[in-house]
């Protein structure tokens, strides 16, 4: 589920906050030139890493002033005051300290913000970030001027294009398939526009943190990857030893993402750094089959029965979608609404329970729409996570009432099992690279 977003005010400015998870530390993550809080939850890949990293802490991420859900104040911010857009968000949470991460750009203000705030700082982390982003002679990492006024421009002009998306801009590297190029043009568009980026990225090639790196105090990991499009690892390496007794990490890898390589891993470094302790290697993922069922046009309904028969109708549509769950060794995992979302063990006993369910509501004067996905899972807890919990809420999202729909993968697995089912195309399934062959079960 989304988090609810909050506002901190900094100065004159508001500036949009999330706060989800619930580890052993709280963590402010400090953004690079742009980011939009809501439409992180949009994307798996997004989505499933700020999961895991809310599992070992408390994370509190924001939109910088000028991009996302925050206020978008005519000028850009100075490297002043977006790291004390950091500590207004802080105080607005009520924290005394915290973990501070700065990816990418936004390293900068993490660094500006642990050297002027030792007390308010309990470690200092960074991904893919460099103590200055224009390469100069005694700082060779970079793009040149020219090659950044050849980068504002493609801003200006072809916004997002994805030359800066797989390049120099977002890193996403020449190995990132065309639908997930396509979905960061839809989240950049979202996150800032192209005067924005623009003032962004041109004070972005003024930074320059060296000077105030050997003041920052605090325990400090630099992360950084080897293969990064968009900074050089000997920038990251370089900044690291300027910082007092900082750490450095180098992970393998074509892209600026901290996301897409090994998320585990780095999620595990980091909470080792903070805490001192590493977490167990637990494989929690297994093969499951996810159901989602929800009743179709509920809001039409409830305007027509009213408060008191729509709750009853609720109430017996509950019973008959819980009492096929136990027959058919569904558990039931998360409800939101009038929606389920269900795990089996067994592909099979999905689709049934998903038609006995469509079948024995229509009594009560309901249709339901469902989708069943069958794929890898990671159990949390009561909860299950993971993009096959994604496509499984996609292929739903795309029946039709009445309509039991799943994924080719599913239709797959339930061969022999004398299950019917009608082709129903090739379709796009929001934030889920590829195109996906979805069924509806006949007969």
């Amino acid at each position: 589920m989304k988090p609810e977003t909050h506002y901190a005010k900094s100065g004159d400015v508001y500036i949009a906050y999330q706060v989800s998870g619930g580890g052993s530390f709280d963590l402010i993550w400090a953004p690079g030139t742009f980011s939009h809080l809501d439409m992180d939850w949009e994307f798996p890949m997004r989505a499933d890493f700020l999961r895991k990293l809310g599992s070992v802490c408390r994370l509190i991420r924001f939109d910088k002033r000028g991009t996302g859900l925050s206020d978008r104040p005519t000028g850009m911010a100075t490297l002043e005051e977006r790291s004390d857009d950091i500590r207004a968000v802080m105080d607005a949470v009520g924290l005394e300290s915290a973990v501070i991460l700065g990816v990418s750009e936004g390293a900068s203000m993490a660094c500006i913000f642990a050297a002027t705030y030792p007390l308010r700082t309990r470690s200092l982390l960074t991904w893919g970030g460099m103590a200055r982003w224009l390469a100069t002679e005694d700082h060779p990492w970079g793009l040149n001027a020219q090659q950044y006024a050849e980068m504002i421009k493609d801003v200006q002009e072809n916004w997002p294009s994805e030359w800066y998306i797989r390049g120099p801009g977002a890193g996403m590297g020449p190995n990132a398939s065309q639908d997930l190029i396509e979905h960061a043009r839809r989240y950049m568009r979202a996150a800032g526009s192209p005067s924005a980026v623009a003032a962004y990225e041109t004070m972005n090639s003024e930074i320059d943190i060296r000077s105030i790196l050997g003041a920052i105090k605090v325990p400090a990991l630099i992360m950084n990857r080897t293969g990064d499009p968009a900074v050089n690892v000997e920038g990251g390496r370089d900044m690291a030893k300027r910082i007092p007794g900082a750490k450095f990490v180098e992970y393998p890898g074509d892209t600026h993402s901290i996301m897409a390589i090994e998320p585990e891993k780095i999620i595990a470094d980091i909470q080792e750094f903070v805490t001192g302790v590493r977490p167990p290697v637990i494989d929690d993922r297994v093969l499951a089959t996810v159901l989602f069922v929800d009743i179709a046009d509920s809001t039409k309904t409830l305007s027509e029965l009213g408060d008191r028969a729509w709750k009853d109708k609720l109430e017996a549509y509950y019973g008959i979608v819980r009492g096929e769950l136990k027959r058919f060794r569904g558990r039931e995992t998360n409800t939101a609404g009038d929606g389920i979302m269900a795990s089996f063990d067994g592909p099979a006993r999905a689709v049934r329970c998903a038609s006995a369910i469509a079948s024995l509501v229509k009594p009560l004067g309901l249709e339901v729409r469902t989708g069943v996905h069958t794929g890898e899972v990671e159990l949390m807890g009561d909860n299950i996570g993971g993009i096959a919990v994604h496509i499984a809420s996609r292929v739903q999202g795309q029946s039709a009432p009445g309509e039991v729909l799943v994924s080719s993968t599913t239709k797959d697995l339930v061969v022999g099992s004398g299950i019917s089912f009608q082709a129903k195309g090739d379709y796009d399934l929001k934030g889920v690279p590829d195109k996906w062959q979805l069924y509806a079960v006949s007969g």
